[in-house]
Protein backbone atom coordinates (compact mmCIF):
# COMPACT_ATOMS: atom_id res chain seq x y z
CA UNK A 1 0.00 0.00 0.00
CA UNK A 2 1.23 3.19 -0.81
CA UNK A 3 2.17 5.68 1.67
CA UNK A 4 2.99 9.21 1.58
CA UNK A 5 4.94 12.37 3.95
CA UNK A 6 3.81 15.71 3.48
CA UNK A 7 6.03 18.98 4.18
CA UNK A 8 3.83 20.93 6.62
CA UNK A 9 4.07 24.22 7.57
CA UNK A 10 0.50 25.47 9.13
CA UNK A 11 0.31 27.27 6.32
CA UNK A 12 -2.96 27.65 3.89
CA UNK A 13 -1.21 25.74 1.01
CA UNK A 14 0.43 23.10 2.65
CA UNK A 15 -2.91 22.29 4.81
CA UNK A 16 -5.45 22.35 2.16
CA UNK A 17 -2.90 20.15 0.26
CA UNK A 18 -2.97 17.57 3.42
CA UNK A 19 -6.87 17.64 3.51
CA UNK A 20 -7.52 17.30 -0.37
CA UNK A 21 -4.89 14.31 -0.34
CA UNK A 22 -4.47 12.30 3.48
CA UNK A 23 -7.15 9.62 2.06
CA UNK A 24 -6.35 9.09 -1.50
CA UNK A 25 -1.88 9.01 -0.93
CA UNK A 26 -2.24 7.82 2.88
CA UNK A 27 -0.55 10.67 4.44
CA UNK A 28 1.38 9.15 7.47
CA UNK A 29 4.06 11.76 8.46
CA UNK A 30 4.22 15.23 8.44
CA UNK A 31 7.42 17.67 9.02
CA UNK A 32 7.63 20.59 9.81
CA UNK A 33 11.25 22.91 9.53
CA UNK A 34 12.46 25.15 12.55
CA UNK A 35 15.21 27.36 10.66
CA UNK A 36 15.26 30.36 12.69
CA UNK A 37 12.17 32.20 11.16
CA UNK A 38 10.60 34.52 13.25
CA UNK A 39 7.35 32.70 13.08
CA UNK A 40 8.42 29.28 13.74
CA UNK A 41 6.77 28.12 16.86
CA UNK A 42 3.58 29.08 15.49
CA UNK A 43 3.94 27.48 12.50
CA UNK A 44 4.93 24.53 14.61
CA UNK A 45 2.33 24.93 17.31
CA UNK A 46 -0.15 24.96 13.88
CA UNK A 47 0.97 21.97 12.41
CA UNK A 48 1.04 19.93 15.51
CA UNK A 49 -2.76 20.87 15.80
CA UNK A 50 -3.44 20.17 12.28
CA UNK A 51 -1.56 16.88 12.58
CA UNK A 52 -3.67 15.87 15.79
CA UNK A 53 -6.83 16.89 13.21
CA UNK A 54 -6.19 14.19 10.88
CA UNK A 55 -4.87 11.87 13.01
CA UNK A 56 -0.93 11.93 11.26
CA UNK A 57 2.56 11.68 12.56
CA UNK A 58 4.50 15.15 13.39
CA UNK A 59 8.13 15.39 13.27
CA UNK A 60 9.85 18.59 13.69
CA UNK A 61 13.26 19.19 12.30
CA UNK A 62 15.50 21.77 13.61
CA UNK A 63 17.76 23.42 11.11
CA UNK A 64 20.09 26.26 13.18
CA UNK A 65 22.82 26.62 10.64
CA UNK A 66 20.75 27.67 8.20
CA UNK A 67 19.48 30.72 10.16
CA UNK A 68 22.92 31.63 10.14
CA UNK A 69 23.98 31.69 6.33
CA UNK A 70 20.55 33.64 4.88
CA UNK A 71 19.78 37.66 5.90
CA UNK A 72 16.37 36.60 4.90
CA UNK A 73 13.94 39.51 6.53
CA UNK A 74 12.05 35.95 8.42
CA UNK A 75 15.09 35.52 10.75
CA UNK A 76 16.43 38.60 10.51
CA UNK A 77 15.84 42.09 12.44
CA UNK A 78 14.87 43.53 8.99
CA UNK A 79 10.90 44.17 8.24
CA UNK A 80 8.65 41.63 7.01
CA UNK A 81 7.54 42.81 3.51
CA UNK A 82 3.80 43.79 3.87
CA UNK A 83 0.83 43.09 1.10
CA UNK A 84 2.55 46.48 -0.79
CA UNK A 85 5.16 44.77 -1.59
CA UNK A 86 3.37 42.24 -4.10
CA UNK A 87 3.50 45.43 -6.44
CA UNK A 88 7.04 44.58 -6.62
CA UNK A 89 7.37 41.00 -6.39
CA UNK A 90 11.21 40.20 -7.24
CA UNK A 91 12.41 42.42 -4.59
CA UNK A 92 9.79 40.93 -1.96
CA UNK A 93 11.12 37.50 -3.14
CA UNK A 94 14.43 39.11 -2.45
CA UNK A 95 13.59 40.17 0.97
CA UNK A 96 11.95 36.42 1.90
CA UNK A 97 13.88 34.06 0.17
CA UNK A 98 15.82 31.17 2.17
CA UNK A 99 18.68 30.11 0.20
CA UNK A 100 17.51 26.37 -1.28
CA UNK A 101 15.23 25.94 1.20
CA UNK A 102 12.71 23.95 -0.72
CA UNK A 103 15.49 22.10 -2.33
CA UNK A 104 16.96 20.93 1.69
CA UNK A 105 13.35 20.50 2.64
CA UNK A 106 12.74 17.82 0.18
CA UNK A 107 15.81 16.33 0.03
CA UNK A 108 15.80 15.60 3.98
CA UNK A 109 12.04 14.35 3.18
CA UNK A 110 13.58 12.30 0.25
CA UNK A 111 15.75 10.70 3.10
CA UNK A 112 12.84 10.07 5.23
CA UNK A 113 11.35 8.33 2.37
CA UNK A 114 14.69 6.39 1.32
CA UNK A 115 14.66 4.90 4.88
CA UNK A 116 10.85 4.10 5.56
CA UNK A 117 9.68 3.62 2.43
CA UNK A 118 7.46 6.11 1.69
CA UNK A 119 6.08 6.47 -1.98
CA UNK A 120 4.75 10.32 -2.29
CA UNK A 121 6.36 13.50 -0.94
CA UNK A 122 3.65 16.17 -1.11
CA UNK A 123 4.25 19.92 -1.23
CA UNK A 124 2.12 23.34 -1.02
CA UNK A 125 4.03 24.66 -4.12
CA UNK A 126 1.28 26.73 -6.03
CA UNK A 127 1.03 28.87 -9.46
CA UNK A 128 0.68 31.99 -7.38
CA UNK A 129 4.06 31.97 -5.90
CA UNK A 130 5.34 30.10 -8.83
CA UNK A 131 5.58 33.44 -10.30
CA UNK A 132 8.28 35.06 -8.41
CA UNK A 133 9.76 31.68 -6.49
CA UNK A 134 11.17 29.37 -8.83
CA UNK A 135 11.18 26.74 -6.28
CA UNK A 136 7.70 26.39 -6.34
CA UNK A 137 7.16 25.39 -10.08
CA UNK A 138 6.65 22.32 -11.74
CA UNK A 139 9.75 22.48 -13.53
CA UNK A 140 11.24 22.42 -10.26
CA UNK A 141 9.19 19.74 -8.85
CA UNK A 142 10.37 17.30 -11.78
CA UNK A 143 13.78 18.45 -11.47
CA UNK A 144 13.59 16.73 -7.92
CA UNK A 145 11.97 14.02 -8.99
CA UNK A 146 14.79 13.23 -11.80
CA UNK A 147 17.27 13.85 -8.90
CA UNK A 148 15.66 11.24 -6.70
CA UNK A 149 15.97 8.43 -9.15
CA UNK A 150 19.51 8.79 -8.39
CA UNK A 151 20.06 9.61 -5.21
CA UNK A 152 17.17 7.37 -3.37
CA UNK A 153 16.72 3.92 -3.74
CA UNK A 154 12.85 4.28 -2.97
CA UNK A 155 12.79 7.00 -5.91
CA UNK A 156 10.00 8.81 -3.88
CA UNK A 157 8.10 11.03 -6.29
CA UNK A 158 6.98 14.90 -5.21
CA UNK A 159 3.73 16.05 -5.79
CA UNK A 160 2.31 19.31 -5.50
CA UNK A 161 -2.12 19.19 -5.41
CA UNK A 162 -1.93 22.93 -6.21
CA UNK A 163 0.61 23.53 -8.46
CA UNK A 164 -2.09 25.14 -10.93
CA UNK A 165 -4.08 26.71 -8.83
CA UNK A 166 -3.89 30.53 -7.26
CA UNK A 167 -4.62 31.73 -3.80
CA UNK A 168 -8.31 32.23 -4.93
CA UNK A 169 -8.80 28.58 -5.86
CA UNK A 170 -7.12 27.19 -3.12
CA UNK A 171 -9.41 28.83 -0.70
CA UNK A 172 -12.45 27.96 -2.73
CA UNK A 173 -10.68 24.10 -2.58
CA UNK A 174 -10.39 24.30 1.23
CA UNK A 175 -13.95 25.88 1.27
CA UNK A 176 -15.86 23.24 -0.87
CA UNK A 177 -14.24 20.25 0.92
CA UNK A 178 -14.85 21.82 4.14
CA UNK A 179 -11.28 22.07 5.32
CA UNK A 180 -10.50 23.89 8.57
CA UNK A 181 -8.93 27.05 7.82
CA UNK A 182 -9.19 27.71 11.35
CA UNK A 183 -5.95 25.51 12.03
CA UNK A 184 -3.81 27.26 9.56
CA UNK A 185 -1.04 29.75 10.42
CA UNK A 186 0.16 31.66 7.28
CA UNK A 187 1.36 34.90 8.82
CA UNK A 188 5.72 35.63 8.69
CA UNK A 189 5.53 38.19 11.85
CA UNK A 190 4.80 35.18 14.26
CA UNK A 191 2.36 37.02 16.61
CA UNK A 192 -0.39 35.33 18.54
CA UNK A 193 -2.94 36.02 15.59
CA UNK A 194 -2.55 36.89 11.74
CA UNK A 195 -1.17 40.31 11.65
CA UNK A 196 -3.00 40.96 8.26
CA UNK A 197 -0.23 42.96 6.75
CA UNK A 198 2.44 40.97 5.83
CA UNK A 199 2.66 39.39 2.48
CA UNK A 200 1.25 36.09 3.31
CA UNK A 201 -1.58 37.62 5.36
CA UNK A 202 -2.72 39.72 2.31
CA UNK A 203 -2.84 37.22 0.10
CA UNK A 204 -4.76 35.07 2.15
CA UNK A 205 -7.18 37.63 3.28
CA UNK A 206 -7.53 38.86 -0.78
CA UNK A 207 -8.32 35.17 -1.31
CA UNK A 208 -11.12 34.73 1.44
CA UNK A 209 -12.66 38.43 0.46
CA UNK A 210 -12.66 36.88 -3.14
CA UNK A 211 -14.41 34.02 -2.12
CA UNK A 212 -16.75 35.66 -0.18
CA UNK A 213 -16.20 34.29 3.07
CA UNK A 214 -16.49 36.57 6.62
CA UNK A 215 -16.70 33.60 8.51
CA UNK A 216 -12.89 32.77 8.37
CA UNK A 217 -11.66 36.05 7.78
CA UNK A 218 -13.11 36.87 11.27
CA UNK A 219 -11.27 33.64 12.64
CA UNK A 220 -8.22 34.60 11.44
CA UNK A 221 -7.83 38.66 10.90
CA UNK A 222 -10.25 40.38 13.78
Amino acid sequence: MNKSIILLSGGLDSLVSLGLKKEELNIELALTFDYGQKSAQKEIEASRKICEYYGIKHEVITLDWLKQITQTSLVSDDSIPTGQALDNAENSAKSVWVPNRNGLFLNIAGSYADSYGYNYILIGANKEEGQTFPDNTQDFINSVNEEFKYSTQAKPQVIAPLINCNKNDIVMLALNNKIPLELTMSCYAGDEKHCGICESCTRLKHALRANGDTYYTGILFE
